[in-house]
């Protein structure tokens, strides 16, 4: 799977355990429709195992951890179950250990799904997978979204009430308050009794939460996601990403190539839509050609995809900028890619690059396709060293 893939589940009792090359510490959440849990009793992991249809299972230190659903178990008010994992060693981070989620059949052990959340480094704890209910069927979907402040930040991201560890040189604090009669993760605990307000957590990483265009127009930040659909309307048929870029010196010119890398589901490379191939996927995705300046207002490269006639086993595709001329990034003003309705001219969604690396190709946007057969679009804004779409295949095919 792939980060925001989802499946549709073919058990009514599923394992979700969580491998790395280190032990780690697998937990599951109850979470209500406002992505929230009900209490600190929805939090299920080493200390407290059970809970309504959810349960923990310890690899003992030889096996993965797991959490265990049963679909049928769980409370009607419980609209997800998150599947967290952190390093078992303090501060260790995820670098270098990525973590493998395997989803299971829990009667005959038999994969239903895997995933292994792609480029992470600071993130000391990670929402890696999460079962969910979607009109009456269960499914999983692949989240890979870290934390940098471990544990505690998922925690406050849901509504667990967090006791922070004491500082190696702490300031006088209040005495703390009684421990709690239901066994707890030491890091988890029932909320002091009122007193100065704690200091606010961490900002969440940006795109923590997917949207959708039952609003109108919308303006992503990098790594944020919106599903492409509308409340009671049928899937987009036909869409336009139009690609622009000033430069940031006047009359200066600088000639960017934008360009569309679409990829099967296993990343497996298909094909590149650019100036040197202006059509792909037997027409489905057509470029409008090359423009050599950034110079006037609108769109400078225009990519068409049709996503009615996307072949089936096109399942994502990322849209590039790559400075041919050997340009860096700090020379581009206002670079941005919008998503249109072809059918329409309405503008859907936008993505403004804010941050700028002395660098020649961006990743500025991807699209993946849902087993419900929608798209949706993840504003990306990482930067590559790499001149043509040549070199954008590799480290694109990574970040889906």
């Amino acid at each position: 799977m792939t980060p925001g893939s989802n499946i549709p589940l073919s058990a009514a009792r599923v394992a979700v355990d969580v491998s790395a090359p280190v032990r780690l510490d697998v937990s599951g959440l109850l979470l209500t429709p406002d992505g929230k849990v009900r209490s600190d009793d929805d939090f299920i992991f080493y200390n407290q195992p059970d809970g309504p249809g959810v349960t923990y299972r310890s690899g003992g230190g030889t096996a993965p951890d797991a959490i265990l659903v049963d679909t049928a178990a769980v409370p009607p008010g419980i609209e997800k179950i998150v599947v967290t994992a952190s390093p078992d060693a303090a501060g260790q981070t995820f670098q270098g250990i990525e973590p493998t989620a395997t989803v299971r059949n829990s009667d005959d052990g038999s994969v239903l799904a895997t995933f292994t959340p792609p480029r992470l480094g600071a993130e000391t704890a990670l929402v890696v997978m999460e079962v969910y209910r979607r009109n009456g069927a269960w499914k999983a979907r692949a989240v890979g979204q870290g934390y940098a402040n471990g544990l505690a930040g998922i925690a406050t991201d849901f509504g667990v009430s967090v006791e922070e560890e004491p500082a190696a040189a702490p300031a006088p604090a209040p005495v703390a308050p009684p421990m709690p009669a239901a066994p707890v993760d030491p890091r988890i605990a029932a909320p002091p009794a009122p007193a100065a307000p704690p200091a606010p957590p961490a900002a969440p990483p940006a795109g923590s939460g997917k949207i959708n265009l039952d609003k109108g127009r919308v303006s992503l930040q990098k790594n944020q996601t919106v599903s492409l659909v509308k409340g009671g309307r049928p899937l987009l048929s036909q869409v336009k990403m139009g690609l622009g870029w000033e430069p940031a010196f006047r009359g200066k010119d600088i000639d960017l190539d934008a360009s569309v890398i679409a990829y099967g589901p296993t990343r497996n490379h298909l094909d590149s839509c650019y100036f040197g191939k202006l059509s792909i996927l037997n027409g489905a995705i057509k470029h409008s050609g090359d423009n050599l300046t950034g110079e006037g207002a609108g769109d400078d490269e225009v990519i068409v995809v049709d996503l009615g006639r996307i072949p089936a086993e096109a399942t994502g595709l990322v849209f590039t900028v790559n400075s041919f001329t050997g340009q860096k990034f700090t020379e581009v003003a206002k670079a941005y890619c919008r998503l249109v309705d072809a059918t329409t001219g309405e503008e859907l969604v936008r993505f403004d690059l804010t941050g700028a690396e002395p660098q020649t190709g961006v990743m500025m946007a991807k699209l993946i396709k849902q087993f419900s057969g929608e798209w949706e679009m993840t504003a990306m804004g990482d930067f590559v060293k790499s001149r043509t779409v040549r070199g954008m295949v590799k480290p694109a095919a990574q970040a889906l």
